[in-house]
């Protein structure tokens, strides 16, 4: 085994990755929300020796869409489902998807804490903001707030959320039957908070979390995503298309560290990767075509147009992209409309081409070909500092997953790049991070 090892989640997204992935054969109605369904997969994630199974979460139905009637949008609220797989599984991070716009930190911070202590430690916070005016009304505002606004608050948020982890010390619980003490309130902690955003007295009402703080992941690539990673995030979930503009994101964000106190090896950055598997070559660009052939038309320019920013529906699908505004008018994802341009503008791609591109991936990055062929590029990008992992996006559920599990996973164990067996039982292990200290606790002197 090498001394550096791959990490990996597995993106758990139902019924699959491909916005066509409910039309694929073997993908069955009765399995979108089944539990035992999301625990086979979880299962298999485990067998596999995955570091996380991830759970992407909105705030919306998607219903103003032009293709609303054709893409499945449901979903299980995460909390809900990561605490029902926390019982049947054993170690396999568990890593949830949570905004910081349209809740408060009490109530998140209360949530994931429950969630690590039922989980034997391994819970994982996936901070991201939430976007576009549908959000916005189903939380009660007319006008959703800018971008600049999100990333402020969301900084505050992830701050307050760990003073309140931290408001009860580790041994603060004292169980003293005889005595009739449980707690020692001398190590019980308001934390006081007044900020621009919130104002939090504390202390939280469970105690300190298994792993001290759960897991913080980040989603964003823009300047204020990259500036938030680098002061909180210990994961970072990404989107690139070569091997170059990964390798520049992984220096630019990895050198922000420093200002704030933190080592480079804190934080690991994990691309996301749609793999479509076969046997050999041709099985694989079978599979690939036959997805392609079940996307309708109107779902792909809404894909599209979602991933732009801007409302595609009324152009030629086998023309060019329109002149499109400047990225920094866009109030939505910037680094993904950003990266769904250059694709289009690298390759020179009708809008029909550009959406069948990122009708999977979603503009991560897709890959095809044998087991041999699949973990080639994934050591590419591991061996020449583009990524410390991936976050896998199988195209379709079970299948995806189990063509990686069963032919990739042995290929990359092979090499050794990946492990075989888990060698700790929380998430922080699985990936290589410290528990944090407790930022209320009295430093004792030596």
């Amino acid at each position: 085994m090498s001394k550096r090892q791959l990490r990996l989640g597995a993106f758990l997204m139902l019924p699959g990755h491909h916005v066509a992935a409910w039309r694929y054969p073997n993908v069955k109605k009765e399995n979108l929300l089944n539990f035992e369904f999301a625990k086979q997969q979880a299962l298999t994630a485990e067998r596999g020796k995955f570091d996380m199974v991830f759970l992407a979460d909105g705030p919306t139905a998607g219903y103003r869409s032009h293709a609303f009637e054709q893409h499945s949008t449901i979903r299980f609220e995460p909390f809900t489902l990561l605490s029902g797989l926390a019982a049947v599984t054993s170690k396999i991070g568990l890593v949830g998807t949570v905004s910081t716009t349209y809740n408060e930190p009490f109530n998140v911070a209360r949530k994931f804490a429950s969630l690590d202590h039922l989980s034997g430690g391994r819970a994982g916070w996936n901070v991201v903001t939430s976007h576009g005016i549908e959000a916005a009304n189903n939380f009660g505002y007319k006008e959703e707030p800018l971008h600049a606004e999100r990333y402020e608050r969301a900084e505050e948020f992830v701050d307050v959320a760990k003073k309140l982890w931290d408001s009860w010390e580790d041994d603060a619980i004292v169980f003293d039957q005889e005595h009739a003490k449980f707690a020692d309130k001398e190590k019980v902690h308001e934390i006081r908070h007044e900020g621009k955003w919130f104002s939090v007295t504390g202390p939280l009402n469970i105690a300190r979390p298994v792993q001290g703080y759960p897991v913080i992941v980040q989603a964003g690539s823009s300047e204020a995503g990259k500036e938030l990673a680098a002061r909180t995030a210990e994961v970072i979930f990404t989107a690139w298309q070569t091997l170059e503009e990964a390798q520049a994101f992984y220096r630019d964000v990895k050198s922000r560290m420093d200002k704030y106190g933190r080592h480079p090896d804190e934080l690991k950055i994990m691309p996301g990767v749609y793999p479509i598997v076969g046997r050999t070559i041709e099985e694989a660009e079978a599979k690939r075509r036959k997805l392609l052939d079940l996307i309708p038309e109107s779902l792909g320019v809404s894909l599209l147009s979602q991933q732009l920013g801007v409302d595609l529906s009324g152009y030629p699908v086998d023309g060019p992209l329109p002149e499109l505004p400047d990225v920094s008018e866009i109030n939505g994802i910037k680094s993904r409309s950003q990266l769904v341009r250059d694709l289009a503008e690298r390759e020179n791609l009708t809008i029909r081409q550009l959406y069948q591109r990122i009708a999977g991936a979603r503009g991560h990055r897709e890959i095809i070909g044998t087991p041999e062929q699949i973990a080639d590029q994934l050591q590419e990008w591991f061996e020449n500092e583009a990524a410390d992992g991936f976050n896998i996006m199988p195209p379709t559920y079970p299948d995806g997953l189990d063509d990686f599990v069963e032919l990739v996973i042995p290929e990359l164990q092979r090499r050794g790049l990946f492990r075989t067996e888990y060698e700790g039982s929380t998430l922080r292990e699985h990936l290589g991070l410290e528990r944090p200290a407790n930022q209320f606790a009295k430093k004792t002197l030596v």
